[in-house]
């Protein structure tokens, strides 16, 4: 059970946040919790979580170890900072900041190879949907942004399928529109890593998660968890969430 809190919070704000979130779901043992802060946000949250089971990820990582990348946040800094994951891919980084499926698998690569768990993001935006073209971008983005990792690389990442149409819209894929394609996704990985590989990934859902639709998504056998944005701000909604 992730949550992506985008460009929102300071320190302080973080770590109110913990304060109360950590009573009602520090503990959770039922599934992996992970919380992505803002990178200015990662030392205070690393330090709010300790003695907890809470996990804590960067929204994005730098291909390179180091360089001229003004701007950029690379994977020793990340690690040095506390965190364990980073997203990679979102749709809001391929839309407004050029990403694509190739930068998708350097930066996958880079994640893996300074030791944090990337969080893959896939998915289709609306004129994409309505043109029937659901499969075909996500095999796509598949085929360019994952497949080429090697298996043992691929066995340590995390997918995340969000369908761009739904995040921030209010608009929710039905339980069965997200479990088709989580279902397209995880035969992609059955033709290139295999039945065990496609039955051991994790896929997540991400697009407009609330409390009141987490368990109707979660009774999907292919919805392996959720990536929360807007209801992973609040601490009681994300708790609600993540002890559905």
């Amino acid at each position: 059970m992730a949550g992506n809190w985008k460009m929102y919070k300071t320190p302080a704000e973080t770590i109110a946040f913990f304060e109360k979130f950590r009573p009602l779901a520090g503990q959770a043992a039922h599934c992996e919790v992970v919380i992505c802060p803002p990178f200015t946000n990662l030392a205070a949250a690393v330090e709010a979580v300790k003695g907890t089971r809470i996990q804590i990820g960067a929204q994005n990582i730098a291909w390179a170890k180091e360089g001229a990348f003004t701007g950029e946040i690379s994977g020793p800094m990340i690690r040095a900072a506390g965190a364990t994951h980073a997203i990679v891919g979102h749709s809001e980084r391929r839309q407004y900041f050029s990403e694509t499926d190739e930068t998708v698998l350097k930066r996958t690569q880079a994640a893996l190879e300074f030791g944090l768990a990337p969080i893959v993001c896939v998915g289709e935006r609306l004129e994409e949907r309505e043109a029937g073209k659901t499969e075909a971008v996500l095999a796509g983005q598949f085929e360019k942004g994952i497949a080429g990792l090697t298996p043992q690389q691929f066995a340590k990442i995390v997918i995340a399928y969000e369908p761009v149409w739904a995040i921030g819209t209010g608009k929710t894929a039905t339980p069965e529109i997200a479990a088709d394609a989580h279902r397209a996704i995880r035969g992609r990985v059955r033709e290139k890593f295999g039945a065990a590989a496609a039955d051991a990934v994790r896929i997540l859902y991400g697009g407009s998660v609330k409390p009141d639709n987490t368990r109707t998504l979660m009774a999907q056998p292919e919805i392996d968890g959720v990536l929360v944005g807007g209801a992973s701000l609040d601490p009681v909604s994300f708790a609600s969430i993540v002890n559905f």
